[in-house]
């Protein structure tokens, strides 16, 4: 359970496609040099000072937003653990479940071994069969299906199959059958993640999509955390394009919006409600409309407009309501290509009583998954680590850094790698890894590369320590505790009073207290000394 009174209420708001930087295997995915967030820096429509005083710009890597000295938020960012890059498999990974195999895409159409079963469940030809804007395609190929009636089928980067059709020709709900049989087609490896219905209407030259577009999703292949809290009894409610992601499962309520101004307009309306659990929100105009037609300003207005949405919101919440701002992945509008790119997405998280602590970059969009099973004390069994208690028990937050710092570790010899994050009377956070070389004696422990940083930087008085490390089980847990060794502790004793906490993360799972040992240097060090 957490320690600061039962949260009731999560708003999880997903702004779709706001990256914060190539990703390290970015070059693998095309998208080397990629930045969403850096490309709209650059524009003067953008205006956003309530993110600011949250704190994005202390996010890793974005301090060109600019910094702040007192963040009201918690903040970091987060890098995927799935193979791809578009919104599908990065909600299922929010929501617990990787996807180690990317969706297929069809740069050159659709096979006939698709597109042949598909005209004869419908009786329609097909018109198009490649990747193409949707405005550019219904332009193109609008006035041909209006005489011969035929389907207009296309792809985009992004694993979908879309069928546009005007409503006088193909009426609406008769385009939902289609969209029904190509998503029964679209199976195994032509598991599209998306089927789209795209009814348009108008005249040639003056064609427009209307809003009854309707998605027909892939369901994720194993439980989500969405699943377990409806289970439990708990409100998931679902704004946007979320249960369509989701094919409606583990939601409770479903709202459809046109947009970002309808999905903020909903989600006002929400927060004014009583619910007891989660607001799953995705706002889509940043990457639909802009992201992909690689429209910088067009981009930053939308985020400048939901900035000052937010400020409007913030006030609204209640002392047991927690916000979470991230994104899904990339999609840079200042790129060579109209495709999602392979970048970090930010993380904010706003409470009343939330520390404003830095999370760094934490390893998968599950850990979102985990915090919330952590944030409603449900069981949920996910690769991902709970970031919970860092934003609420500094000591918490302390073995989160460490973990975090023992990723960073050189220790190709023992293979006993530690992470240290030491916390100095300033507030600032320091951390540390153990480094070896083939000469051992030298090799250089992780707390005192932490008060060598910290000591460089001017500090002399210090708060408390996490020490993080030993050997690795497979899939990367910590299988000990690891306590400093006779050396570091002299060091503490240099720098620390008898009472100084030394906080040791026990084996696996980090994200609640009871996962932490505390001691004091008088207790691990009985008979230190100073000169």
């Amino acid at each position: 359970m957490n320690h600061f009174g039962k949260i009731k209420r999560v708003f999880l708001m997903v702004l779709d496609s706001l990256g914060a930087g190539e990703m390290p295997d970015a070059a693998a995915f095309g998208d080397e040099g990629a930045h969403t967030l850096r490309s709209l820096s650059g524009s003067k429509e953008l205006v956003i000072p309530h993110l600011r005083e949250l704190g994005i710009g202390n996010i890793d890597g974005l301090g060109f937003l600019g910094t702040t000295d007192t963040p009201k938020a918690a903040y970091g960012r987060l890098s995927e653990l799935s193979n791809g890059k578009d919104s599908t498999v990065g909600h299922w990974e929010m929501a617990g479940v990787v996807s180690p195999n990317p969706l297929p895409t069809f740069p050159d159409g659709f096979p006939p071994e698709i597109i042949e079963p598909f005209c004869a469940l419908t009786g329609r030809g097909v018109l198009c069969n490649k990747p193409c804007s949707g405005t550019q395609v219904i332009e193109e190929y609008g006035a041909r299906h209006m005489r011969t009636g035929e389907l207009i089928v296309y792809t985009s980067a992004d694993s979908v199959f879309q069928i546009a059709a005007h409503e006088d020709v193909v009426p609406v709900e008769e385009l939902y059958r289609y969209c029904e049989a190509a998503r029964k087609l679209l199976v195994g490896k032509y598991g599209v993640g998306r089927v789209i219905a795209r009814p348009f209407t108008g005249q040639p030259g003056s064609f427009t999509r209307t809003s009854r577009r309707h998605d027909y999703s892939l369901a994720p292949p194993s439980e989500t955390v969405l699943d377990v809290l409806k289970a439990a009894g708990y409100a998931v409610i679902s704004v946007g394009k979320i249960k369509d992601l989701f094919a409606e499962r583990g939601l409770t309520r479903m709202f459809v919006t046109s947009g970002n101004a309808g999905g903020m307009v909903r989600t006002g309306e929400l927060v004014n409600t009583d619910f007891n659990g989660l607001c799953f929100v995705n706002l889509v105009d940043f990457d639909m409309l802009y992201g992909h037609r690689q429209d910088v300003n067009g981009y930053a207005r939308a985020l400048s407009a939901f900035d000052r949405w937010l400020g409007d919101f913030l006030p609204k919440l209640r002392e047991d309501d927690l916000l979470m701002i991230t994104a899904d992945h990339g999609c840079d509008p200042a790129d060579d290509s109209t495709d999602h790119t392979r970048e970090y997405v930010p993380l904010l998280v706003y409470g009343k009583k939330v520390l404003p602590v830095n999370l760094g970059t934490q390893r998968g969009f599950t850990n979102i998954a985990a915090t919330i099973a952590d944030l409603f004390d449900v069981a949920y069994d996910c690769p991902g680590l709970s970031f919970f208690g860092e934003l609420t028990e500094m000591p918490m937050h302390l073995a989160g850094a460490a973990v975090r710092a023992r990723e960073r570790a050189y220790a190709p010899y023992s293979g006993y790698t530690v992470g240290a994050a030491l916390l100095a009377d300033s507030g600032r956070v320091y951390t540390g890894c153990n480094m070896e070389n083939g000469a051992y004696a030298p090799s250089l422990c992780a707390e005192r590369a932490a008060f060598a940083q910290a000591v460089s930087a001017g500090e002399r008085r210090f708060r408390m320590i996490a020490i993080a490390g030993g050997l690795s089980s497979r899939d990367g847990a910590i299988t000990d505790i690891c306590p400093p060794c006779g050396v570091c502790r002299q060091v503490m004793q240099e720098f620390c009073e008898p009472d100084f906490p030394v906080v040791l993360v026990k084996p696996r799972l980090y994200g609640r207290y009871e996962d932490v040992e505390i001691h004091t240097l008088r207790e691990l060090l009985p008979l230190g000394f100073k000169l």
